[in-house]
């Protein structure tokens, strides 16, 4: 049985509280930039409100999955980052909820979300889209509304050109008119001035009525059968002269037709089928071109009969001197078969051209409806990702509000839409394959999710630089060195009357090793992997016993007595035995030849470094015991004395 607790509701409710908030806004930013696209198709179109209406109406729901993964990443940036700046994160820990108990509903609220976002793109996307692109397209046939300018040439008229020095606006008279009539041809264009004139548009608003007075028309008289050298032309003055000219600013819709072989008006089932159709349909085409290829240019033995190419293969003639045969003909001859050749060559060129691109637009659209089914998936799948990143990382920064968490999100998303369009046109020109180049950024940003979530459930340094720097140096081999300093407050003495035998102790357990282990010697590649020991107890045990004395000798108030202590060397125990503490992973490691034998080389390095390091420590032991037996108890006797 489902049990809701009051802490899930309590996060849920914070959470889908910022969550409609960012998705609106995000929505609303989407929907911002596609009307910036497309700005210039609907500026001076005249257009209804309801026409206005449609067209945000439909954008808005074509957007709804691009704009849903932003939001998710936004709000539980947010939400987990109010969490962490109010210490309620800290408080569920403290009561023993991990981070992952505490992301279980909102991890059920995410995958809603994904299938909200795949039943939008799968179901109303293509609707939508389908709707959006007619509209479109019928708003891009649709002529501007009749607003003639002053001083510049208008030319949203089709087949003229019309020039307005000065216009009335009270009453719509235009006042030296020059129009250009190019509706008969640019050689027979006609050129009116005009010292004044109006525009009218008819009821039907298909035509516009042309009143012109006290002007001059001039027209070329040009014909088919003319040369250019002597056109005639027509002069005619008038004091009033009228025309009427085809203009439809009516809107109408086009045929939502035009959208069917589109892959974004189709759903995964139609892709899907269509597809199928276009890989057989690609590969019969090919087929029938290789057969043409092997029966017509590419043919060996294309006009030969069957004895003819027994005598070549009796003959076995090797040698063919063409150029003879053709220097030996004549003038004209030569003339024939060049030409023959050039127009060979020309054709097959050209039907070759034709068959590449009737191929190359094929396999293109092939690959959008590939892409566009890839799309839905991993669009849908966005969602989840982006949550498994703002969760923890608003857990890790704990900062609430919309500052940081804002910018961090803005960031996120900038990387993933730059992958996620390189993979994208890499896919759609061919250049990767459809499924990885789609599937880059979700390959790309789901590690970094499970990572921010392991490292915040753990409560893991993400942001810390020296946990980094310490890592690299780890692996690096770079050593670190001692920085001892004298403490201000002491409260227990070292005992060095006992340090002495300890040290000594600690020499002849640092010589017994080196001798048993044989650190200058290079280890044996297949016992180093397949022996049983995994871990180096006795080095663990002297590196223990080694930094007890060093910690209690730095209890000292000697100055020299800390400076030798610095001298002890830091020893990585583990760095010199196998990586892993699994016995089948080693293995697997040693088999993996070029990882196995980085590892080798890397293991005998350390080992000849903790040969050095034990002949460091056994040099600092002698020493500190030389300096204790001598300096510092004479430095005892004088002060109890």
């Amino acid at each position: 049985m489902l049990r809701i607790k009051k802490l899930d509701i309590f996060i849920l409710k914070s959470f889908c509280l910022l969550f409609s908030g960012t998705f609106f806004i995000c929505l609303f930013i989407f929907m911002m930039q596609f009307l910036w696209r497309y700005v210039d198709e609907l500026v001076g179109k005249g257009l209804e409100l309801h026409v206005l209406a449609q067209f945000f109406f439909y954008s808005a729901l074509t957007l709804v999955p691009a704009s849903l993964p932003l939001a998710v990443l936004l709000a539980a940036l947010i939400t987990f980052g109010n969490f962490g700046e109010r210490f309620e994160l800290l408080a569920m820990k403290a009561a023993g909820i991990s981070l992952l108990k505490v992301m279980r509903p909102l991890i059920v609220f995410t995958l809603i979300i994904c299938a909200v976002s795949f039943y939008f793109q799968n179901v109303i996307g293509p609707q939508a889209q389908t709707k959006l692109w007619t509209l479109l397209i019928s708003m891009k046939q649709k002529s501007p509304e009749l607003d003639i300018p002053e001083g510049v040439f208008y030319s949203e008229i089709e087949g003229y050109n019309l020039y307005v020095k000065h216009k009335n606006r009270d009453t719509g008279v235009l006042y030296d008119v020059l129009i250009y009539n190019f509706d008969k041809g640019f050689e027979n264009a006609q050129i009116i001035k005009a010292d004044s004139g109006k525009l009218e548009m008819t009821a039907d608003k298909r035509h516009l009525y042309l009143h012109l007075y006290s002007g001059e028309l001039f027209e070329n008289l040009a014909s088919q059968n003319m040369s250019q050298a002597n056109v005639p032309y027509r002069r005619e003055a008038f004091s009033e002269k009228h025309a009427i000219i085809e203009f439809n600013s009516d809107f109408s819709m086009v045929d939502a037709g035009v959208m069917s072989s589109q892959s974004n008006g189709k759903d995964m089932k139609m892709l899907q089928s269509a597809i199928d159709s276009m890989k057989i349909l690609t590969d019969s085409i090919g087929h029938a071109y290789y057969q043409q290829a092997m029966s017509g240019p590419y043919l060996v033995t294309s006009g030969l009969t069957k004895m003819d190419t027994v005598r070549i293969e009796h003959a076995r003639a090797k040698v063919y001197n063409l150029d003879s045969l053709f220097n030996s003909s004549t003038l004209l001859q030569k003339q024939k078969v060049l030409a023959s050749a050039l127009n060979r060559a020309e054709s097959t060129g050209s039907d070759w051209n034709f068959k590449s691109f009737n191929i190359t637009q094929t396999e293109s659209n092939l690959r959008r409806h590939m892409t566009a089914w890839h799309e839905k998936l991993t669009l849908s799948l966005a969602c989840l990702i982006f949550f498994f990143i703002g969760a923890p990382l608003g857990g890790i920064i704990r900062k609430g509000g919309i500052g940081m968490p804002v910018v961090v999100s803005v960031l996120i998303f900038i990387i993933y839409y730059i992958i996620n369009n390189t993979g994208y046109k890499m896919a759609r020109d061919g250049k990767w394959i459809v499924w990885m180049g789609m599937w880059t950024s979700t390959a790309v940003l789901a590690p970094l999710g499970a990572f921010l979530t392991y490292k915040s459930n753990n409560d893991s340094v993400v942001f810390n630089a020296d946990a980094y720097i310490n890592w690299f140096k780890k692996i690096a081999g770079i050593r670190s060195v001692r920085h001892l300093f004298r403490k201000e407050v002491i409260i227990i003495d070292p005992d060095y009357s006992r340090l002495s035998s300890d040290l000594n102790t600690l020499n002849i357990d640092c010589r017994s090793y080196a001798g048993k282990k044989k650190l200058v010697h290079a280890p044996n590649y297949f016992r180093m992997w397949m022996g049983a020991n995994i871990r180096d107890e006795d080095m663990v045990k002297i590196n223990d016993n080694m930094e007890r004395l060093v910690e209690e000798m730095s209890n000292t108030k000697y100055p020299s007595l800390l400076i030798l202590l610095n001298n002890y060397p830091v020893i990585p125990v583990h760095a010199h035995v196998r990586p892993f503490r699994n016995y089948w992973l080693n293995l697997l490691c040693g088999v993996i030849f070029p990882l196995g034998l980085f590892f080798y080389f890397r293991i005998w390095a350390f080992r000849l470094r903790l040969s050095k390091d034990l002949d460091r420590i056994i040099k600092t032991n002698e020493d500190v015991i030389n300096l204790i037996e001598t300096n510092l108890k004479n430095s005892i006797e004088n002060g109890k004395s």
